[in-house]
């Protein structure tokens, strides 16, 4: 019985469903390559998210730092306004200067500062005070040189919160009766006491105003902004008086309470209304910078000071430094952001060639697949798809959890997640994964565009550059020698300018083409006399080198991009560490310093040889220095008057001292010593000292003998050398002698070599005196990095030179695993014709070798002629000195070429790859190698 056929039903005809998914059983398959893959993308992603929220958060806490360090005088905000004016009766003008008033004042203009402006209202301060100060006629008031002292009249708001009682009781008063409390110090110098009644004049009437003091009080925190502000407030000063001679006067402050405030109207002291904001920092960001410096500009002489006299009247005007800390900040800031840009632009090249690496690994390893599937008739996009579901699969979540860790463990400055915002960090964690995602499709797509059986030979021996790849190399050297030519001429100024940021991997890209062009030359001078050598191994394995495919160029590419990031990042940080040396040693002259904070302090005999017998001292130059000597005009009598600093040395001691510093060594020869000196040599005001002299010094007195005048003696100076610096002085015009010349001799200062504790040091020299100081060449330096936007720039340095090893690594570990499978099945044919276990892995050391080596020799070579080619245009004063040329030692801080980080990458790299190469001969020789030598494997 025949079965008929039922026809077809319309659901029959759509096609099967397939078994299993593809993106499912890819992963299923090779787990430990999703895995790979994965791992390098969280790795990657993690550093991109991360990058942006580091950044932000040194910036913020730099911006903070700055403003909650900055002295209070400098960083307050304070607004003054005249009182109620004359053309008012005095009963209406003491009312509005009553506490209650000026309380309501303080509170609706603070409401009127502009955001992001806020201001802290426990140190809120407002009161009247007299802007002159007013003189004391009491005849019982100390005056030192006859000159009555004059006091500071004040009633600042809520002083019992911020004093302590001494004596006596706290001021209260009305103005007709004023009452006022000062100070221990203030009482201890002026001779004051609870019940002293002081006379200040009366600006109406001839009758002065009587002001009683009632209590006194010690300052709390006598270093915040309530007393700081207005430090005469809690320290009186004796003050000079210039004139014929200088004559000195006290200076002290009368703490009047609020309700005896008006009674500064009728005094000469001129009063004013203050109220004092001191701001608050913990909301503000790096990103508030030009928000601020608006607000400021408003709140000075815009808008907001128009609301704000509408408070407390028409002569309103607020007076801040602040202004000028936050500009110092942007300035510094501006100048530091370029400097970190070429670091992340570095690490960004690295990482996407090690990306596209991995794609290219994916590609071989899948290479016989695809070219199967696409002989079957399979669409370049059906496999860009499949491909593209693989590897969205893996990266997706990779970089998700990425961004979430760099969330969690890169936060602000006061340990929040927030304040930091998200979108750069979602914007860079999406690149990344993009870029994992794609690179796997398109590079199958372009390599299996035609169907193909077997691939040709693609070896970089064999292998002709295109026209495309041409063009495009000439393209990126047009680029870098634009950029390397715009970096020289306008430096770093610009930090929007990617592409002078770019300039170092440029550089680094063009090199590592060169190296690909030139890579089959050295291989094929090589071959020809391996072949004369005994044995197959040299031969094979120079053979097999030359053998590596052309895709190979992308670990070349990635190593040297590694190697000339880190040479520069090491760079970058050996110049900072250089400048800051060599600021500090400039500023003290040596390890330590001895002298006194007055010109002409004399340093005592006997504390040179105790400096001496200190632990860690190992040598003492003692030193005569006199400023302001007036040096004569040889020739001229219309010159400008020039004077310079006479320097009397111990040659011996203060030679050493200069050869060991750098700072204008000479031969202690040429200061020797003429036999004609002290007091006994007053009288030869002829004899002639050879002298050491700056070129403005050498260029006025010329090549002949010339007179000097100072307090050193009177004697004449040949100018025998000219050196441009010397360790005595910074920055200043010199003349240096032998001190055993001089009439008149006394040390004033010490320089001395050894310490780098200044502990012991200091004990020495108060057991000795008490006029003298000690600088520590260590402390000086550690006052140049005061700044977080310092550290953190450093902190990046430090992270991209680390983050270039591992990417070098990475980069090694996949080129070698790329050819792993061709190894294998190599070493296992070898070893059917007699190849031994240790000549299998000489063969895969020296196969491995040549690129590494080359990739090596390569990266040092440009990393080290990176530093002078760029070093014109990269200024890191600002990076490493915290303050603007003209106030520090230093003008400039260029790049310096550090050999550890341009020759330890490079040995590290080819060291790796030498034990990768081992370590797979290795595990090759312990797997059997029944599935390499299947018959009909073509591979």
């Amino acid at each position: 019985m025949s079965r008929s056929r039922s026809p077809r039903s319309p659901r029959s005809e759509k096609p099967a469903r397939a078994v299993a998914p593809w993106v499912r059983t890819r992963l299923r398959t090779a787990p430990w390559a999703a895995a790979s893959l994965a791992a390098l993308v969280l790795v990657t992603a993690y550093l991109a998210a991360a990058l942006p929220r580091a950044v932000d958060a040194y910036e913020t806490e730099g911006l903070r730092h700055d403003i909650r360090t900055a002295a209070p005088r400098n960083s307050v905000l304070e607004l003054t306004a005249e009182p109620p004016g004359l053309e008012l009766d005095l009963p209406v003008r003491e009312a509005g200067l009553a506490p209650a008033v000026l309380r309501k004042q303080r509170d609706e203009a603070r409401a009127l500062l502009p955001e992001p402006l806020r201001t802290d209202p426990e140190q809120t301060v407002h009161g009247l005070r007299t802007v002159k100060r007013v003189e004391g006629l009491d005849p019982w008031l100390p005056r030192p040189d006859g000159i009555s002292p004059e006091f500071l009249l004040s009633s600042p708001s809520d002083l019992t919160e911020h004093t302590t009682l001494r004596a006596g009781r706290l001021p209260a008063g009305t103005a007709r009766a004023p009452e006022a409390a000062v100070t221990v110090k203030t009482a201890e110098a002026l001779r004051l006491k609870p019940g002293s009644v002081v006379h200040v004049p009366g600006r109406v009437s001839a009758a002065p105003i009587a002001v009683t003091v009632t209590g006194i009080v010690e300052p709390r925190r006598p270093e915040g902004p309530y007393w700081a502000v207005e430090p005469l407030l809690r320290t009186p000063a004796l003050a000079p008086l210039v004139g014929d001679e200088v004559k000195y006067y006290w200076q002290g402050a009368l703490l009047l309470s609020p309700t005896s405030a008006p009674a500064m109207l009728s005094t000469t002291g001129e009063p004013e209304v203050f109220f004092r904001y001191m701001p608050t920092t913990d909301h503000l960001t790096g990103r508030d910078t030009d928000r601020l410096g608006a607000a400021l500009d408003s709140a000075a002489g815009g808008p907001d000071l128009v609301r704000m006299r509408e408070v407390v009247g028409p002569t309103g005007a607020l007076i801040t430094e602040l202004d000028s800390i936050v500009d110092a900040y942007g300035s510094m800031r501006e100048a530091i952001r370029p400097v970190v840009a070429v670091a992340v632009f570095g690490i960004g090249a690295v990482a996407a060639v090690v990306l596209a690496m991995t794609g290219g690994l994916f590609v071989a390893r899948r290479d016989s697949e695809l070219a199967l599937i696409r002989s079957r008739g399979a669409s370049l996009t059906g496999i860009g798809l499949r491909l593209l579901g693989e590897t969205s699969a893996v990266a997706v979540p990779a970089a998700a959890l990425a961004l979430a860790l760099a969330v969690v463990t890169v936060r602000g400055s006061d340990g929040a997640f927030g304040g930091i915002p998200l979108l750069p960090s979602v914007l860079a964690a999406s690149a990344v994964a993009l870029v994992a995602m794609l690179v796997l499709p398109l590079r199958a797509v372009v390599v299996h565009r035609r169907p193909r059986l077997h691939g040709g030979r693609d070896d970089l021996l064999t292998a002709r550059p295109s026209r495309r790849r041409t063009v495009l190399e000439l393209t990126l050297l047009v680029l870098a020698v634009g950029a390397v030519a715009s970096l020289r001429l306008r430096g770093t100024a610009d930090s929007g300018d990617h592409l002078v940021s770019a300039a170092p991997v440029l550089v680094g890209l063009i090199a590592a083409m060169v190296l690909v062009r030139i890579y089959p030359l050295p291989l094929r001078w090589a071959a020809r006399p391996a072949r004369r050598l005994r044995g197959a191994v040299g031969p094979l394995a120079l053979a097999r080198a030359g053998r590596t495919s052309s895709a190979g160029t992308l670990p070349l590419l990635a190593l040297v991009l590694a190697l000339t990031t880190a040479a520069f990042g090491g760079s970058v940080l050996a110049g900072v560490a250089h400048a800051r040396d060599r600021a500090a040693l400039l500023a003290t002259g040596a390890d330590a310093r001895i002298d006194g904070s007055v010109e002409w302090t004399p340093v005592p005999a006997d504390l040179t040889e105790a400096v001496r017998g200190t632990a860690g001292v190992r040598d003492v130059a003692p030193l005569q220095i006199e400023y302001g000597v007036s040096l004569p005009s040889p020739g001229s009598t219309t010159a400008q008057p020039m004077s310079s600093a006479l320097v009397g040395v111990e040659p011996g001691s203060y030679t050493r001292l200069a050869q060991r510093t750098g700072f204008g060594a000479f031969p202690a020869a040429l200061l020797a010593s003429t036999g004609k000196g002290g007091k006994e040599a007053a009288a030869d005001t002829e004899r002639v000292l050879p002298a050491i002299a700056s070129p403005s010094v050498a260029q006025r007195l010329g090549g002949t003998p010339q007179e000097i005048v100072s307090a050193a003696g009177v004697f004449r100076v040949k100018v025998v050398a000219v050196r441009p610096n010397t360790p005595a002085l910074q920055g200043a015009d010199f003349l240096v002698v032998n001190a055993a010349d001089l009439t008149h001799r006394s040390n004033t200062a010490l320089l001395v070599t050894g310490p780098d504790d200044g502990a012991a040091l200091r004990d020495v020299v108060k057991a000795t005196s008490d006029a003298l100081l000690v600088s520590m060449r260590t402390e000086e330096r550690a006052g140049y990095v005061d700044s977080p936007l310092q550290s953190g720039a450093e902190r990046m340095y430090l992270g991209a030179i680390g983050a270039g090893a591992g990417f070098a690594v990475v980069a090694v570990l996949l080129s070698l695993m790329q050819s792993a499978p061709e190894r294998t099945t190599l070493l296992a044919r070898l070893r059917t014709m007699g190849l031994t276990r240790r000549q299998g892995r000489r063969l895969l050391g020296l196969e491995a070798l040549p690129q590494a080596v080359l990739a090596a020799v390569g990266g040092t070579l440009v990393g080290w002629a990176t530093v002078p080619l760029l070093a014109p245009g990269i200024d890191l004063f600002r990076l490493a000195l915290a303050t603007t040329p003209g106030f520090a030692p230093l003008d400039s801080a260029p790049l310096r070429a550090d050999p550890w980080s341009l020759v330890v990458p490079a040995v590290a790299v080819v060291l790796i790859t030498a034990v990768a190469a081992a370590g797979q001969a290795w595990w090759a020789g312990r797997k059997g190698s029944i599935k390499e030598l299947r018959a009909g494997d073509a591979r």
